[in-house]
């Protein structure tokens, strides 16, 4: 389906903080009207929405698609493919694939590599060493969304533990700096005490004790700290604790220079399912306790959390199966996101313009996002249909993620993606994705915020 001239109709459309009834249409790629009643041209598709809801492309800017360097787990083209099933038109990916992209060749070596093959719209951020401080100094902001600084353990060459080289990223970065809070030492710490009480076999159950409470808030201090100090521009990923948020300001994201964000995996699990799914749900940071959960939720709804993400990051069933804590964290995500976080919209903890604010409107907002993240005339037509009232059931057969597995199995979600346009192209329809990948290198205007 090459066709890209569309009229929507009878739509209920969400963007800018309302909901209201509407026909769209899509040409050349854009969006060129928004209106009742508009009139079907010769050229164009129809699709009559039937009142369902139409959505701007969720805007995810915490994947992991493992491109370059771990191909048995993901690539740019397989992760993309999930992602635009799942309502997701752009992605962010983070910088620790092998080689990492530490420095402006590797950045561009992955802009290169997703041109003709991603399914959505791509983005890649630039990462911080120990030892890369004039390739940050020498960024130019409309090339990447910002500078991920793991502040906690990582792998490879990506944990940044030099005071002094922390001090000079949150000084010079010229883009948003987004970090992973966890403190190292504590989580070593926990490590050592979970060994002497267990041995070899410590339960899975103690992976929120090891990768602590304490290790995310002193680490989530210490970036607030920093950001302060240098005036910087701060976005700290995947919060995980209630003693985070009351760090963080309610309200509309407008005017912040320290923003949060969340993941749609910590609204749904708790330390409660580990008994029921051991590893398959071990990440960094750990899920923790369900009063966590109803705290995160309840600061989606006032806007302390300003972005709510994935952090998609696949592993194979093999390597999950290793026990704990041989086996890796991170979670398949992205495919069943959008759905997962509709649940909260049927259970009224937030609302639906509220969700859109979150998924769409921010991202783009934060990062300098140009033409995409809302519905409005002369921007780009990323756009999802979704039927709240048609359930999806979560299977291991249709998961299109190389992984081919899901933490969601066996659970079945109130409501279904209709369809997925990236650029105005139907990337997603019937179940199926279009075979020809319609993503495009996003662009950035520089200015964060």
């Amino acid at each position: 389906m090459t066709q890209s001239n569309w009229l929507i109709k009878n739509a209920t459309l969400v963007s800018d903080g309302r909901q209201w009834q509407a026909d769209l249409r899509v040409r050349n790629g854009r969006i060129e009207r928004i209106d009742a009643d508009l009139d079907r041209r010769a050229d164009e598709t129809v699709l009559d929405a039937a009142g369902r809801h139409l959505l701007p492309g969720m805007i995810d800017d915490q994947v992991h698609f493992r491109e370059p360097g771990f191909p048995a787990k993901g690539d740019i083209a397989s992760e993309s493919a999930a992602a635009v099933a799942g309502g997701i038109t752009s992605f962010m990916d983070m910088p620790n694939t092998n080689p990492p992209t530490l420095d402006a060749t590797a950045l561009a070596d992955k802009y290169q590599r997703a041109a003709g093959r991603a399914f959505g719209n791509f983005g890649f951020y630039m990462g911080a060493s120990n030892d890369n401080l004039e390739a940050i100094k020498a960024i130019d902001p409309t090339t990447t969304p910002g500078v991920k600084v793991f502040m906690g353990a990582s792998t490879g060459n990506m944990l940044v533990d030099d005071p002094q080289v922390l001090a000079g990223v949150f000084a010079h970065a010229p883009t948003v700096i987004i970090t992973h809070c966890e403190d190292t030492p504590i989580i070593n710490a926990n490590m050592a005490a979970a060994r002497a009480r267990h041995g070899d076999a410590i339960p899975v159950t103690e992976h929120p004790l090891i990768r602590s409470r304490e290790a995310c808030i002193k680490s989530t201090r210490l970036a607030l700290e920093l950001a302060r100090r240098h005036d910087a521009h701060l976005h700290v990923l995947h919060i995980s604790t209630a003693e985070e948020l009351d760090l963080f300001q309610a309200g509309p994201m407008a005017g912040k220079r320290i923003t949060a964000e969340t993941c749609v995996h910590f609204l749904h699990f708790s330390a409660d399912d580990y008994a029921r799914l051991g590893t398959l749900i071990q990440c960094n940071p750990a899920i923790k306790d369900a009063t966590d959960r109803a705290a995160l939720l309840a600061a989606v709804a006032d806007g302390r959390i300003d972005i709510l993400a994935t952090d998609h990051a696949p592993h194979t069933r093999e390597e999950k199966a290793q026990p704990y804590p041989a086996a890796p964290s991170g979670l398949p995500l992205v495919q069943y996101a959008l759905v997962s976080a509709l649940e909260h919209v049927h259970a009224g903890q937030f609302s639906l313009p509220t969700l859109v604010e979150r998924i769409c409107h921010a991202p783009a907002q934060r990062f300098g996002v140009l033409d995409r993240g809302w519905l409005r005339e002369g921007l780009f037509a990323d756009l999802v249909l979704v039927d709240l009232d048609s359930p999806t059931t979560v299977r291991s057969q249709d998961v299109l993620g190389r992984c081919g597995w899901s933490p969601f199995e066996g659970e079945t979600f109130a409501a279904s993606v209709v369809a997925t346009w990236v650029n105005g192209h139907r990337a997603w329809y019937q179940g199926q994705v279009d075979p020809v990948p319609a993503g495009q290198r996003l662009q950035f205007s520089g200015v964060r915020g």
